[in-house]
């Protein structure tokens, strides 16, 4: 049991939690970093760049992680969840469950093992569009860079070809499950989001058309360490892309799925619109929107992508998708709005944006945590929780890293 009224849980490794541990750890205050991924980064290390600059997430991702790294008072627990938080302001006790990576610190991520694994598992880090070996490495700049064994894929000792492979004796395949007690002052919620899943929505075909998919899967299809090196291909048949559609709004604004607009999701879908014109200058793009919303400085991106030929932007809701089984070409029936009249497009391949989801862990850890109607969490400085990022509603990088600062500062305030 460690004990330290002034220290800091922050549960939550992406962007936010990440940037909550480094400004509280270096003016001294004492950090535990708990993310249930075996990595840090969140969904932004899942991401092919920013917008509006589009440069790589890495930029930011990469200092942070060394700052991290070299910094003693931030505890780092991957691959652990939270279980339980008793307690108060001051003296918040809790409990964490570090599930068994059966790899330990000797790993070199020399990549020996990987060959001698005989089984396969989907690459939830590519959205389930790639397979990889039950022992892996979640991406090339994995922190830590250490490989994982996914438990449920192993076939555990009784296989045991990757301990034989590995020479540097970095694989225990009798981990086990690792309980940490801490005493902590604040507790700082930075979980994160998911997408919606699309598959509820019925007229957009998600999960039945296999060239429909998501706007984070997009990203890992732009990326050049994705699941198709950075060739934007279509899933059914690996063919390059001549004409694509974005659906925005995919579930959100509705109250039978999200009655919330996600805030990013139409600058998501203009920087991807942007990824396609840029790696195949031939094809078109064109987005179904509502309400395009590019607020403040992100107006001028809008501006720049309007002066593209080959990028129609059509407002009006999409009423469904269909396939043509012989082509697995599909067809988006449409409103435009503007010209008063119900389009028929056939395109390659349809992106949903599908909006932000709330992890909702908070109020299952302190019952007393206050939340909105959409699962969002308020920051109770009284009690001594303090949310950031999308824990506190739908936003971009840049919002969460002021809001992952702004939660490090109300943490070491003292009552």
């Amino acid at each position: 049991m460690t004990s330290k009224k002034e220290s800091i849980l922050v549960i939550g490794g992406g962007i936010s939690g990440m940037t909550t541990a480094i400004e509280a750890a270096e003016v001294g205050r004492e950090v535990f970093l708990v993310e249930t991924d075996p990595y840090l980064g969140g969904r932004v290390a899942r991401m092919n760049k920013y917008f509006p600059k589009l440069c790589p997430p890495w930029c930011g991702l990469e200092i942070n992680l060394r700052r991290i790294r070299q910094n003693p008072k931030i505890h780092v627990f991957t691959y652990t969840d939270v279980t339980s938080i008793d307690g108060e302001v001051g003296g918040y006790r809790a409990t964490l469950m570090e599930r068994p990576r059966m790899v330990t610190e000797a790993c070199t991520s020399c990549g020996d093992c990987t060959p001698a694994c005989p089984v396969e598992r989907d690459d939830d880090f590519n959205y389930g569009m790639a397979r990889t070996k039950a022992i892996y490495l979640p991406f090339m700049m994995a922190h830590p860079q250490r490989y994982v064994i996914d438990e449920a894929a192993c076939p555990g000792e009784e296989c045991g070809k990757c301990v034989e492979a590995c020479k540097y004796e970095a694989i225990d395949l009798a981990m086990k499950t690792r309980e940490t007690k801490i005493e902590v002052g604040k507790v700082v919620f930075a979980t994160g989001w998911q997408p919606y899943e699309a598959e509820k929505i019925d007229n957009l075909g998600f999960g039945k058309l296999e060239n429909v998919v998501t706007n984070v899967m997009m990203e890992r299809l732009a990326a050049r360490e994705g699941p198709t090196g950075g060739k934007i291909l279509r899933p059914s048949d690996g063919k390059e892309i001549t004409s694509i559609a974005f659906v925005q709004c995919a579930g959100s604004r509705d109250e039978n799925h999200l009655p919330y607009c996600s805030t990013v999701c139409c600058m998501a879908s203009l920087k991807q619109a942007t990824y396609v014109r840029e790696a195949h200058p031939e094809a078109s793009a064109e987005i179904f929107y509502i309400d395009l919303r590019t607020p403040g400085r992100h107006e001028d991106f809008l501006k720049a992508r309007e002066k593209d030929e080959k990028l129609t932007l059509t407002k009006g809701k999409v009423a469904e998708i269909t396939e043509d089984p012989s082509t697995k070409n599909l067809t988006v029936v449409a409103e435009d709005v503007q010209g008063g009249s119900l389009v028929r497009r056939e395109v390659d391949m349809v992106v949903l944006a599908t909006g932000m989801v709330p992890n909702g862990v908070a109020r299952e850890l302190i019952s007393t945590v206050e939340t909105d109607d959409n699962g969002f969490v308020a920051s109770d400085e009284k009690i001594g929780v303090i949310a950031a990022g999308v824990t506190t509603g739908p936003m971009d990088v840049s919002t969460s890293v002021q809001q992952g600062t702004a939660a490090a500062l109300k943490a070491m305030i003292s009552e």
